[in-house]
C-alpha cells in the first residue's frame, strides 16, 4: 500500500486524462472505475490488474478479495479530493483501477468446436454505453461471446465497462476486421444469422422457431440498423412488434428481446442467498 497525497505525483500517471480513449488504447491499458466494478474485475482475474488508486473506505471495501491475491497489484491510497482532482469526475466514488488488455482474442477461438451456442454480433455501434449496456443483456440472457465490427465502440471503455455493470469484463469478445466475410466465416461455423429489423416482412419474434443449434443474432447501430449488405447476408429477419406510431427500440432493449426469446424465456437458477 502506497500513500499519495500529492496531485502531481507521477505514480498517478495512468489516472490522468481518463477521458482520452486514444491515450489508454495506445498503452494497452483501460480504466475500471466505481466498487462493483472494480471488485469483478479483481474477481474475475481475465485482465492483469496493474493497480488500483482508492480511498480509504474503498481499500476497506475491497479488502475480501485483495487479501487473497497471490500477486496483488500496486495500491494507492489517496484522501477523496486528491482522487476527485486527479481523475476529474466523480462516477468512481474513490475506487478506480488500471489493468492491461493483453493480446487480442481471435474470433476463430470463439467459433471453434465446441465453440459457443449463442453469439451476438455488433454492427457499427459506436456508443458505448448501448455497447456496454449490449454487453450487460447478452450476460444476463446467457449468450455466449460477442463478436463486433471494426467500428464498434471498445467494449473496454470506461463508460462500456459501467454501463454493462463489468459484462464486458466477463463475455468474451473479438473483432471481425472484415465484417461481411466474418459473417460467411461465421455461417460456415454452422451458426444461424438472425438479424433484428423493423421492417413488415420480418418474422414476429414471437413466432421464431428455436432450434438446438447455434444462433448468431445481429445487431445494427441505432437509427441506420442492419446495412444492406447485412441485411442480405442473414438466414432470418426478426423484428418486435410495437405500438402504432412507434418504429424502434433501444439496441440493447430489442436485443435484450430477442436473447430472450432465443433462450425460450427459460429460467435460470437462482442466485444463491449470501
Amino acid at each position: 500500500m502506497e500513500r499519495v497525497d500529492d496531485l502531481g505525483d507521477p505514480r498517478l500517471s495512468d489516472y490522468r486524462d481518463l477521458k482520452d480513449r486514444e491515450r489508454h488504447r495506445a498503452r494497452d491499458v483501460f480504466i475500471a472505475e466505481g466498487r462493483f466494478v472494480v471488485r469483478r474485475l479483481v474477481e474475475t482475474r481475465r485482465f492483469r490488474v496493474r493497480s488500483l488508486l482508492l480511498t480509504e473506505s474503498a481499500l476497506e471495501s475491497l479488502r475480501d478479495v485483495l487479501d487473497h491475491l497471490d500477486d496483488p497489484p500496486r495500491l494507492f491510497v489517496a484522501p477523496s479530493p486528491v482522487v476527485r482532482r486527479v481523475v476529474g469526475y466523480d462516477f468512481h466514488r474513490g475506487c478506480l483501477a488500471v489493468a492491461e488488455r493483453g493480446p487480442d482474442v481471435d474470433a476463430g477461438s470463439l467459433l471453434a468446436p465446441p465453440g459457443a451456442r449463442t453469439l451476438v454480433l455488433l454492427e457499427d455501434l459506436t456508443d458505448p454505453d448501448n455497447v456496454g449496456a449490449v454487453f450487460r443483456n447478452a450476460l444476463a440472457f446467457g449468450a455466449d461471446a460477442a463478436l463486433l465490427s471494426s467500428r464498434c465502440a471498445d467494449p473496454l471503455y470506461r463508460k462500456a465497462i459501467r454501463t454493462s455493470s463489468a459484462a464486458t469484463l466477463t463475455v468474451p469478445f473479438a473483432r471481425l476486421d472484415d465484417w461481411w466475410a466474418g459473417l460467411a466465416r461465421i455461417r460456415q461455423a454452422g451458426y444461424r444469422l438472425i438479424g433484428l429489423t423493423p421492417e413488415e416482412s420480418a418474422i414476429d419474434v414471437d413466432n421464431l422457431d428455436i432450434s438446438p443449434g447455434r444462433s448468431a443474432l445481429v445487431l445494427g447501430a441505432e437509427g441506420a440498423g442492419l446495412t444492406a449488405e447485412t441485411r442480405a447476408a442473414i438466414d432470418l429477419a426478426l423484428r418486435i412488434p410495437m405500438a402504432p406510431g412507434v418504429d424502434s427500440l433501444n439496441v440493447a432493449t430489442a436485443g435484450a428481446i430477442a436473447l430472450h426469446r432465443l433462450h425460450g424465456g427459460r429460467r435460470f437458477p437462482a442466485a444463491p442467498i449470501p
